[in-house]
């Protein structure tokens, strides 16, 4: 099936549609997205595919030549997809994973504009979200089997019969949508997020938000260890450059970076709530 196209599938039929709540709401994000490189950090087109392995946990990520794979700011439509999901069933409202929203619910949500071109990336992120492969063994009893699906299973336009656009519809994957109905498994995260513009200081964000929780202490990591969790294809100095620039520039919200050096060459980057 071609990338932005739905039939009548017997799988679309077989599904209640919920329809996107109106108003504003929490961003929620998906813990096990937050916490492993499900995404490209690249605004440029990356065809590599992500290959990570810790423990027993294993991410494969690939993409079309065509599309790439999903980026960090493609996760934006994920997340707004979580938030609904979540509002309504803490309302008692029936969920599902065939949901059906107009681009400006969505697009404002993210904050993101509104004009054509706007819809335009839309379009394109939901391509690259439904044409992206993913194979993990999260959530997986034996830590052995791997689920495999894309972020979107289908979407499609919505047209009146005399062409008025009347929004879109998608179907989310079971093993997204089972791990946003389990509340253990969702973050609440600061909206000021979706303003962040780098690759990298969005990732950090979702890391940090994800281990650094409100514990007064906060955490540590190794440098070392964050480049490999990433899964960023930019050289190693190159990425400890950026981890640096970020604890000078202080942007992540709701929380303060710093920077622990030990001997002889380990650098750790801590960090902690604000208060």
């Amino acid at each position: 099936m071609k990338p932005g196209v739905l039939d009548q599938s017997a799988q679309s039929e077989q599904l209640d549609l919920f329809r996107a709540l109106p108003g504003d709401m929490a961003p929620r994000d998906a813990q096990d997205l937050m916490a492993h490189p499900f995404f490209s950090l690249a605004k440029s087109r990356r065809t590599v595919p992500i290959d990570f392995r810790s423990g027993g946990v294993t991410v494969r990520v690939e993409g079309t030549l065509e599309h790439g794979i999903a980026t960090i700011w493609d996760a934006d439509i994920l997340i707004w997809a979580a938030s609904q999901i979540v509002e309504a069933r803490d309302a008692g409202i029936p969920t599902s994973r065939l949901m059906r929203a107009t681009p400006y619910q969505i697009l404002r949500f993210i904050g993101r504009g509104t004009s054509l071109r706007d819809y335009q990336r839309l379009k394109a992120a939901l391509d690259r979200l439904q044409s992206t492969s993913v194979a993990t063994s999260l959530r997986e009893t034996t830590g052995r089997r791997l689920h495999r699906f894309s972020w979107i299973n289908e979407w499609k336009e919505l047209a009146a019969p005399d062409g008025r656009p009347l929004g879109i519809e998608l179907i989310l994957p079971d093993w997204f949508y089972r791990g946003v109905l389990d509340q253990a498994l969702v973050l609440t995260i600061d909206p000021a997020y979706f303003r962040l513009t780098g690759g990298i200081e969005r990732w950090l964000y979702r890391l940090v938000r994800k281990h650094g929780g409100k514990q007064e202490d906060g955490w540590q990591f190794d440098f070392r260890h964050l480049y490999r969790k990433s899964g960023s294809t930019a050289r190693y100095s190159d990425f400890a450059k950026d981890l640096r620039t970020l604890v000078t520039r202080q942007s992540l919200p709701g929380y303060h970076l710093d920077i622990v050096r030990m001997p002889p060459s380990i650098e750790l980057l801590a960090f902690r709530p604000v208060p």
